[in-house]
């Protein structure tokens, strides 16, 4: 792993919890930040002479790209190049190292508890490839393979930039109930565990999300009175698009950044 913050640390210490031996991975971490027991941390890329590694995984921000060029990297023939970087693109990977597959990763967040999504795109790999990613990624939540890398900006919109998004309307759902003269605290406990109980509910139906609003939702009664509010012209569905459409053409915006450097 090369580099190891805040997803790509979360990414580890799941794998770990599900069975990885740590004397499987060696972590490049610059700054030398803590790492689990047994895992090896090294300041710098290593020469292939010391180390052969079969997967390496680039987990540092998309803007230290340019210090990958023409470094130790550039020797290591790995089986596996895959990139969590965000909004760079396959064709701007591919000439770091001479791998075999190169393959685009999105993460999110929830992945440190086996709870997240983990978009991928390879434009050329082998059955035999996908299928190691696949079950590589497996333990972090659900994996999605996306055919068109032009839509992977899009993907990271929805499903990378989607938990900072949902926590903002849990934290304005508390602030909500507060304003009506709830104690904070309770609010915030209460929002908390509605969103809970609603999503897992949503992932075990047999319905849309849509249907099963109205299915809460009396003719006349309080929670129409609420939807009627979320569902006007100028309400929640143009905001969320407005949101997801500003995520993605800053991830394009990155991904022609990444090109020119």
């Amino acid at each position: 792993m090369v580099g190891a913050g805040h997803m790509g640390g979360a990414m580890l210490r799941r794998w770990l919890a599900a069975g990885l031996s740590p004397a499987e991975v060696t972590v490049v971490s610059p700054n030398g930040r803590p790492m689990p027991d047994g895992v090896r941390v090294l300041r710098a890329i290593p020469d292939v002479c010391e180390g052969d590694y079969d997967l390496i995984l680039l987990a540092l921000k998309p803007q230290q790209l340019a210090s990958l060029r023409d470094g130790p990297l550039a020797g290591h023939r790995p089986r596996l190049l895959v990139s969590i970087l965000a909004g760079v693109e396959v064709a701007t990977l591919a000439p770091l190292c001479p791998a075999a597959t190169v393959v685009r990763a999105m993460p999110n967040l929830p992945v440190a508890i086996g709870a997240g999504v983990v978009a991928l795109h390879a434009a050329d790999a082998g059955t035999a490839a996908r299928d190691e990613v696949a079950a590589l990624m497996a333990p972090l939540g659900l994996v999605e393979w996306i055919a068109d890398e032009a839509q992977f900006d899009d993907v990271t919109a929805l499903a990378g930039c989607g938990p900072a998004f949902l926590f903002r309307f849990a934290d304005a759902l508390a602030a909500a109930g507060a304003s009506l003269g709830l104690p904070q605290d309770q609010a915030a406990r209460l929002a908390l565990a509605t969103i809970r109980g609603a999503a897992e509910m949503a992932a075990q139906a047999d319905v849309g999300p849509a249907v099963l609003a109205d299915r809460v939702a009396s003719p006349g009664g309080s929670t129409r009175q609420g939807l009627d509010v979320l569902d006007r012209a100028d309400g929640l569905a143009p905001l969320l698009r407005e949101t997801l459409a500003a995520a993605a053409a800053r991830n394009r915006e990155m991904a022609a950044a990444a090109r020119r450097a």
